[in-house]
């Protein structure tokens, strides 16, 4: 259907593991690329706090991170089948805990990363608004490496495209026609593009100080949109709810969360607990 020869097109060859050990154990590139999110954040946590621009101090970033750590792994776990796959986890539970089988959704992430952060507020004290700042400015590392992942393991192609870069996932079920690479675009603009703005935003302004929770709400909104665009060259995964993909149908409420928080009158310019 191409009307190129299949060799003008690159084979890919899926490699979850970085070191294998057996068929289901060894270090995958998937878990590899959160630990890799988590230990940017880290760091970013630490420069805020030298910088001044937050009371979070490493110690307390530590207990953080746990409580995150915790929020995006059940958050992505539950949200990937409750909203892609309710089905499945109603006829088999144990699925849940089946890690080494994948599957994880951002949406569902993002709602468990935003429990952790109120849970962690709560008994800390902490300006809930100035933590969502803190945690989501640091966010879109995580999802450039997973995006990134995504891919190695040739998982969540795009739709049967003919431009010269097209990828063919013939050995991770794509079959043989030539696809969009669109887990590269994801983490192009979902990754790269969405942490260099939010840092821009974060260093370059006062909008942190003086507008608690705005730097959330731009990340909220930036991420689906471009979430909405990529996936008009990826391949659904799911059925369609009113005609859209679900990634996209997911991300309009993320729209509207992320607009109520730009547009919040802020009560005080407080960043401290």
């Amino acid at each position: 259907m191409t009307g190129l020869p299949l060799l003008a097109f690159w084979v890919h060859t899926p490699h979850p593991f970085l070191i294998q050990f057996t068929d289901n154990i060894g270090i995958r590139y998937y878990g590899l690329a959160y630990l890799l999110g988590f230990v940017v954040a880290g760091w970013l946590f630490r420069r805020y706090y030298r910088a001044g621009r937050t009371p979070l101090d490493p110690t307390t970033s530590a207990d953080l991170m746990v409580a995150l750590v915790l929020g995006v792994i059940v958050g992505g776990r539950l949200g990937f089948f409750l909203l892609y796959q309710p089905e499945e986890l109603f006829k088999h539970p144990l699925a849940f805990f089946q890690v080494w089988a994948g599957g994880m959704a951002s949406h569902g992430g993002f709602i468990g990363v935003g429990i952790a952060i109120a849970w962690f507020a709560y008994l800390r004290k902490f300006n809930f608004l100035h933590l969502c700042d803190i945690v989501l400015s640091a966010a879109p590392a995580g999802l450039l490496f997973g995006r990134l992942a995504n891919f190695i393991n040739g998982e969540l192609w795009g739709k049967i495209s003919v431009v010269p870069w097209a990828v063919i996932f013939a050995h991770s079920g794509g079959g043989k026609d030539p696809r969009h690479p669109s887990q590269l675009y994801e983490a192009a603009l979902e990754g790269a593009l969405l942490l260099a703005f939010l840092q821009w935003r974060f260093w370059r302004t006062d909008v942190a100080s003086r507008q608690p929770g705005r730097i959330a709400g731009e990340f909220l909104v930036g991420y689906a949109l471009v979430r909405m665009f990529c996936e008009q060259f990826r391949e659904p995964d799911a059925s369609l709810i009113l005609g859209l993909s679900r990634g996209t149908f997911y991300s309009l409420f993320m729209i509207v969360a992320g607009l109520v928080l730009i547009l919040r009158r802020p009560k005080n310019t407080a960043a401290s607990r």
